[in-house]
């Protein structure tokens, strides 16, 4: 079994996605329909959908969506972790059809302000009560706010956090540093995993190439190991650089210097351990 640990879906009949700047090719409705051949076609059985947007009303609708398709295994959901009732929330969405589908939990940290957000005692509350309910953590981040993660992955040996799109390293730019040394420092905590995706949105798009993206899937594989990293298509933000087919072939080449008992925990074990699938 093959698992794409971070896709999303969005209807803008439902609601906005304000994040999408202007006329984004990203700026329509695309739906698990149009997902799911796509991802099957490139060898892929189960996904994992992610949280988009910061309002109650998303997780519900995802719940209820992974209800109806098999091939959505898990949803990584929104609460917010402020709030002095968190775990009753999580308890209620748990409770909601398809409540059985919710594996983790994810906020945009990577909008914050304070690059401390996670450590915030309110915030760490909610973290505990995020581990309370047997989810786990999904980090948004940029590389500057890394640091931070460690920080609260350490004070929270209980919760298992997953850093979405490997912490987006700086590709661009061509540098490593600081943010090789920031994610070796998270992945010398054992209750981090780590999702290689969203590789593609950090370089040029119009003229990344695999040399290019290496050095730092090769940093992120040499950091967490193969059993503490995961796939992921990012989906459909992906497809700004490179259609779903595309992606997974990339991946498939970042990995080629791996046994095939080694490319099984990157496709499957890992992303199924986490997520429970």
């Amino acid at each position: 079994m093959t698992v794409d640990a971070h896709v999303h879906v969005w209807d803008l009949a439902v609601r906005d996605q304000d994040w999408i700047a202007g006329d984004s090719p990203l700026r329509r409705t695309f739906t698990a329909a149009e997902l799911e051949p796509r991802a099957r076609a490139a060898g892929v059985d189960r996904a994992v959908l992610v949280q988009t947007v910061t309002v109650p009303e998303e997780t519900p609708e995802f719940l209820a969506l992974a209800d109806a398709h098999r091939f959505i295994a898990a949803v990584v959901g929104w609460t917010d972790l402020t709030a002095p009732d968190a775990g009753d929330e999580l308890a209620r969405l748990r409770a909601l059809p398809g409540g059985h589908r919710l594996k983790g939990v994810r906020h945009q940290v990577q909008g914050e302000p304070d690059p401390r957000w996670l450590l915030r005692p309110d915030v760490r509350r909610g973290l505990a009560a995020v581990a309370e309910a047997g989810l786990a953590y999904d980090l948004v981040v940029q590389p500057h706010q890394l640091p931070a993660c460690a920080e609260a992955a350490a004070r929270h040996p209980e919760l298992t956090f997953v850093l979405d799109h490997v912490g987006k390293p700086p590709i661009a730019s061509g540098a490593l540093e600081p943010w090789a040394s920031h994610l070796r420092a998270l992945a010398a905590l054992p209750n981090t995993v780590a999702k290689l995706s969203g590789l593609l949105t950090e370089a040029h798009p119009a003229d990344w190439t695999v040399a290019g993206l290496r050095p730092y899937a090769d940093t992120a594989l040499e950091a967490f190991g193969p059993d503490r990293l995961m796939y992921g298509s990012d989906w459909p933000v992906c497809t700004q650089v490179a259609p779903y087919e595309q992606v997974m072939r990339l991946k498939r080449k970042l990995t080629e210097g791996l046994t095939n008992e080694e490319r099984e925990e990157v496709f499957s074990r890992t992303a199924s351990r986490v997520y429970g699938i």
